[in-house]
């Protein structure tokens, strides 16, 4: 009887932690709430050089004329080059990598945005924005909004500095969650504004999904899944979508250390 009590406890015991939330404390969700990736940018300056590696190894350098672009994403290009003066169109599935200068009056707007958006002074950093002069682009097959049949795209890549077994890249067409803004005016108003990006496409292994804040959890076995240490911390239950970046982070970097 003593044996059957102590394995029934065990069990309910079992039952009441399973599912149980972490908990973390102040410091650590302010942490957590550090927005790491780079910031999004679509417009390109037509003044300044525009770098190109195609496929086959062969370097383009010129001014970018025009971009052709389907949700968003990049599937043309064309570049006035620097060696024949001449405007060349090149597609995306000829081209592996680009950097693109960022347009000036993109990087102003988006600087005024960031200082209009409350929600930004903790979790942001303005020189993301203020020192970006071009943004890095790479050749990916994906299905956009998983939906259409798979094309290549040239993709900005947002978290170069920890990309190493996740690739993060924007959705230009992503949809924002509300948030608490002031307007610039004569007088300062709270007004709702964006807030957190609700959407990115995401690599891991062969596999490239567009991710959106509704499938989070759905998907967060897929991208974490494989790191029991950062599961136990990090339970999808836990933490929120707004932590993404951070989450992103701290796993490649715990993968890492683990791998030696």
């Amino acid at each position: 009887m003593n044996f059957k009590l102590t394995a029934l406890t065990l069990m309910l015991v079992s039952g009441l932690s399973f599912g149980q939330k972490v908990k973390y404390s102040k410091e650590e969700i302010k942490e957590m709430d550090n927005y790491m990736f780079e910031e999004m940018f679509t417009g390109f300056s037509p003044k300044k050089e525009t770098r190109i590696l195609l496929k086959d190894a062969t370097n383009i350098q010129g001014t970018a004329r025009d971009v052709d672009r389907k949700k968003g994403q990049i599937y043309s290009i064309k570049v006035k080059s620097s060696s024949t003066g001449k405007d060349e169109t090149f597609k995306a599935e000829d081209i592996a990598e680009m950097y693109l200068p960022v347009s000036g009056f993109e990087k102003g707007m988006r600087t005024a945005n960031y200082f209009n958006k409350i929600n930004n002074w903790n979790s942001k950093s303005p020189s993301k924005i203020t020192s970006k002069d071009e943004v890095y682009l790479r050749n990916q097959t994906v299905s956009l909004k998983n939906k259409k049949a798979e094309k290549e795209y040239l993709m900005q890549l947002i978290n170069p500095d920890f990309s190493s077994i996740i690739e993060v890249y924007a959705d230009p067409v992503a949809s924002e969650t509300t948030g608490v803004s002031f307007s610039m005016g004569p007088i300062s108003s709270p007004q709702v504004g964006g807030g957190v990006t609700k959407s990115f496409y995401v690599r891991k292994g062969d596999r490239v999904i567009w991710l959106k804040k509704a499938d989070f959890e759905e998907n967060y076995n897929f991208l974490f899944g494989d790191n029991k240490e950062f599961m136990a911390k990090f339970p999808a239950e836990s933490v929120k979508w707004e932590y993404f970046s951070w989450l992103v982070f701290q796993y490649t970097k715990m993968t890492e250390e683990a791998a030696g």
